[in-house]
């Protein structure tokens, strides 16, 4: 890796955090925007959040059918209102959605060698007294807080008690930031025994709702709680050092790399494989043989990986003098064994998947989930097509880059029909998986 590297996106899994980006323009929001959800489950919904990269008084939108924005964008649909918001849908007709109200109820969490902060998010209706659906967000790789973050809106709009908390080292936790599978399930089993005595007498189900490397953390929280079930948006069963390799023999295939070099770039993954897995401590010997092998060919200067990548371009001394600081510093599992979890659990789960997923490719997580459904675990499986990491449709540019233009319409409503079980959801592009 060149010193010019983040050293966070070095080091971290794959899985990361799919925190949504808002573009802005220089025209006027109307002034009557304010943050919060406007709309029921029976319509869309628009939740809008401020952001610390759109000027006053702009805000972030996100809506259920996944589009977002800026509201100061000459393309935003949204015209707000007093209490209200007008949304212009696809079929360019508008709609009223009117805001709601929720119960927001911070709380500490004790959780080993740190407190963390966390907050119930619940919706104020007519039905507010009914039991509803608890879910727990589990946390992708990424350092924001998940407090007040839109996709809790969402899902909270759509009729569910939602708890959110900042992980450790981020936002209003305490602790230091960790990566570390077996720490952060502690917090978010935590997390799940204050959000439940939080609701008591006013919930039916609890649950985890884990995206990217969430999808590694919450069926491990899931065996150290007592819940009901467990759904995972783009996240892997493959271990971090499959998962960086994996991703390389994708990136292979964009850069037409033919069968000698792919043999090079397994040889390349167990190399680093040894180096991580041994916390820097063996195989560098090895690499630095590999890397004399090769030589500086067309592969060896675009090839990425997770790390593989950074760490064949830096030199045997580099790495040796920084490479576990920059590669090896959040207490990553690299041979982190998910299906061994997986196994161990008898609820039902929910995996969605991107097809096109470049930082989590797919095709070793949809085995391995096949064969725990054919060994008669409750797991179903829905795929959505041109899709990329989160969830996000895409155009692919001439330079083999993708730019994101939505999250697939159909992802937020899945989620939400599946946990409340409600039947006759429209989810547009997503299949089930296998072939159901």
């Amino acid at each position: 890796m060149t010193p010019e590297v983040d050293l966070r996106k070095a080091t971290r899994s794959l899985a990361t955090g799919a925190m949504l980006v808002f573009a802005t323009t220089s025209l006027s929001a109307t002034p009557d925007c304010d943050p919060g959800a406007y709309g029921t489950s029976d319509q869309n919904i628009v939740v809008l959040t401020p952001k610390d990269w759109i000027a006053s008084p702009g805000l972030g939108y996100l809506i259920l059918d996944g589009r977002y924005g800026s509201t100061l964008s000459a393309t935003s649909p949204i015209t707000c209102g007093s209490g209200y918001v007008r949304l212009r849908d696809e079929g360019s007709q508008d709609v009223v959605l009117k805001k709601r109200n929720f119960t927001r109820t911070r709380a500490e969490i004790a959780a080993t060698g740190a407190v963390l902060a966390g907050e119930l998010l619940e919706p104020v209706d007519a039905d507010a007294a009914q039991p509803r659906p608890l879910v727990v967000m589990v946390h992708g790789s990424e350092t924001e807080p998940a407090i007040g973050n839109n996709r809790a809106w969402l899902l909270a709009a759509q009729g569910m008690r939602v708890y959110t908390f900042d992980k450790r080292g981020t936002g209003q936790s305490g602790g230091l930031y960790t990566q570390n599978f077996e720490i952060l399930a502690d917090d978010a089993a935590a997390a799940m025994a204050q959000a439940q005595t939080m609701t008591h007498g006013r919930i039916n189900k609890s649950g985890y709702w884990g995206q990217s490397q969430g999808g590694w953390v919450a069926p491990l929280a899931a065996t150290r709680s007592k819940v009901d079930f467990v759904v995972v948006g783009f996240g892997l069963i493959n271990s971090p050092i499959a998962e960086d390799r994996d991703q390389m023999l994708m990136e292979a295939q964009t850069l037409d790399l033919n069968d000698n070099d792919k043999v090079q770039l397994q040889r390349l993954s167990d190399a680093t494989a040894a180096i991580v897995s041994s916390h820097f401590t063996s195989g560098l010997e090895a690499l630095e043989a590999l890397r004399k092998e090769i030589g500086d060919g067309k592969w060896t200067r675009h090839i990425k990986g997770e790390y593989s990548g950074d760490m064949l371009r830096m030199t045997d001394a580099d790495l040796r003098r920084v490479g576990r600081a920059v590669f090896d510093n959040l207490e990553l599992i690299w041979d982190y064994d998910s299906s061994a979890v997986l196994k161990r659990l008898d609820i039902p789960m929910l995996w969605i998947l991107a097809e096109h997923d470049r930082e989590a490719p797919i095709e070793t997580t949809l085995a391995a989930l096949a064969s725990l459904k054919a060994q008669g675990k409750p797991i179903d499986i829905q795929t959505f097509p041109r899709t990329d990491h989160g969830m996000y449709e895409f155009v692919e540019n001439d330079d083999s880059t993708r730019t994101n233009t939505r999250v697939t319409d159909g992802y937020f409503r899945l989620v939400a029909d599946w946990i409340t079980e409600r039947a006759g959801g429209n989810w547009r592009q997503a299949h089930g998986w296998p072939g159901k």
